[in-house]
């Protein structure tokens, strides 16, 4: 059901892969609220995915590819999304993470540095350089409203999550700071979101993730929040109606985060 929270709004989604992806669903509930979008996806992505099928479904959505961790590809997407939007914007979503350690089977006290540099890259750097590009070219107008995908691995240690968690702790660190200074100049507030371990292709490669996500289950009070669930949070926190809310990493995780132990876990001990 569409309340039209975003009709008039304009923006740029990163991220969308397939119908897995968070940023699929955050861009599908967009469409719904109102609101007119660019998507984009790193070329390799894009081969990969099924973005088009995506685009299609959201009003022809224009696709344009880019790399988050290349400058110029960056300038061009702005550019253009820009110049077909018909002005500024006023939302982000970057949903963009990867990690070739992880992909490569790589243990945490074996990180290989090369591949280490890689995941701060694209899974965090980008957003600075996601920010960097738009504060430039002072593309979002004031009020608007930034958001990236996070995990409770930022502050909590999941071992098998290996340098990700290194990643989103940057992420969320780069989410106050650039959050600050744009807040300051043109009102725009950046956030984080902490989700639920969710099942995407992402999310799929970090090792023992079907056990995470029982896990989650059992602690969380409500129970894990779905990507549905996270794409209709994401839409709250583009609207008008969150204003007042920047700097923040904001747990959407049916209350895991704040939970010590759960009944259904101890009862798996008593077993």
């Amino acid at each position: 059901m569409s309340n039209n929270l975003l009709k008039g709004k304009k923006g740029i989604i990163f991220g969308a892969l397939n119908d897995m992806s968070i940023a699929w669903k955050v861009a599908e509930r967009a469409h719904e609220e109102g609101a007119e979008f660019v998507l984009t996806n790193a070329p390799i992505a894009m081969r990969m995915g099924e973005i088009n099928k995506l685009a299609e479904s959201c009003g022809n959505a224009l696709v344009i590819p880019a790399d988050a961790t290349d400058m110029d590809d960056l300038s061009n997407l702005f550019d253009k999304a820009t110049e077909h939007l018909g002005g500024k914007i006023d939302f982000i979503l970057h949903s963009i993470g990867m990690s070739p350690n992880v992909r490569k089977g790589k243990h945490y006290t074996e990180t290989n540095y090369d591949f280490y540099h890689k995941t701060l890259d694209i899974s965090a750097m980008s957003l600075h350089r996601v920010l960097k590009t738009a504060y430039e070219k002072d593309a979002v107008n004031d009020w608007g409203s930034v958001v990236a995908l996070s995990y409770i691995a930022a502050q909590r240690v999941f071992p098998d999550y290996n340098d990700m968690a290194d990643a989103k702790s940057l992420l969320e660190s780069i989410t106050r700071s650039f959050g600050y200074h744009y807040g300051i100049r043109n009102k725009v507030r950046i956030n984080t979101i902490s989700q639920s371990p969710t099942m995407t292709t992402a999310g799929s490669g970090v090792k023992g993730f079907d056990e995470f996500v029982a896990y989650a289950e059992d602690m969380s009070p409500l129970g894990n929040a779905g990507s549905i669930e996270c794409a209709n949070y994401v839409v709250s926190m583009f609207s008008d109606l969150t204003k007042y809310v920047t700097m923040q990493n904001l747990f959407h995780d049916g209350g895991y985060s704040f939970t010590g132990v759960s009944e259904k876990v101890i009862e798996k001990f008593k077993q």
